[in-house]
């Protein structure tokens, strides 16, 4: 009975930091990693980091993620190369025992833009930037919210005063972030023709963030959609052999 009643009291709980969170239903996008046999678009999962690398890496770290990884979204190992020595890795120490600096290698992790995160908060008028490896799974309605966050600056309402350092967006707790608007019209060129429009460019870097998070998602429907059906074929042919055994039985 202890059991039922607190899985009663998380629900709603839940429901009610739900509620908090917007007056508003969140609206539903469609990704093309949805649904039982949805995949990843390698081309949208190019363009999105590159929307991370040129607006979302000087803020939000993704510790989680190496260089390497872009291999499996379709860069070529030279691309990931010269992707990784852009960067700036502090290793060591050396046979003098002093630690020194070189250019990132694809075995190296994501670089952080901040040292730490003292001087993350010191640059962010004291907000911390989340890392973002695995931000899709840590937020409830994952891609869904961070697709209508990006997307849900606006002008306040007229009885509404924001704080300083503060920006209205409808989608946040309190209407009230202190990130500003990082994606407009634009705001990053591709290579490939594909339209930056906002809506376009969020896409795409959300996308990106997903496949972050969860990069097993198509092994993991590839092996679910064989179970299913080794299942369904298990249970089709002891049905007929049950049938065949019991048949004569009245």
């Amino acid at each position: 009975m202890r059991f039922f009643i607190i899985i009663l009291l998380f629900l709603f709980c839940t429901n009610i930091a739900a509620s908090e969170s917007s007056s508003e239903p969140m609206p539903k996008h469609e990704w093309s990693f949805n649904g039982l046999t949805g995949t990843f678009d390698r081309a949208a999962l190019q363009r999105g980091f590159k929307v991370y690398q040129e607006v979302c890496a000087g803020c939000h770290s993704m510790k989680l993620l190496y260089y390497r990884d872009l291999l499996d979204i379709g860069f070529s190992e030279a691309e990931v190369k010269a992707i990784a020595s852009e960067y700036i890795v502090l290793d060591g120490p050396n046979d003098e025992g002093e630690m020194y600096e070189r250019d990132a290698r694809p075995a190296d992790r994501f670089i952080s833009p901040y040292a730490n995160d003292k001087e993350a908060r010191l640059s962010n008028n004291g907000a911390y930037p989340p890392d973002l490896s695995v931000i899709t799974k840590a937020r409830k309605y994952g891609e869904d919210y961070i697709y209508n966050l990006i997307l849900g600056y606006e002008e306040p309402p007229e009885d509404m005063e924001v704080g300083e350092g503060m920006y209205y967006n409808k989608w946040v707790g309190g209407n009230q972030i202190s990130m500003p608007e990082p994606i407009y019209d634009g705001s990053v060129d591709y290579d490939d023709g594909t339209d930056n429009n906002a809506k376009q460019l969020t896409e795409d870097v959300v996308t990106f963030l997903k496949w972050a998070a969860e990069p097993e998602l198509e092994v993991r429907k590839n092996l679910g959609i064989k179970v299913i059906l080794f299942f369904l074929i298990l249970g089709t042919f002891i049905y007929l052999a049950k049938n065949r055994l019991w048949k004569d039985v009245n």
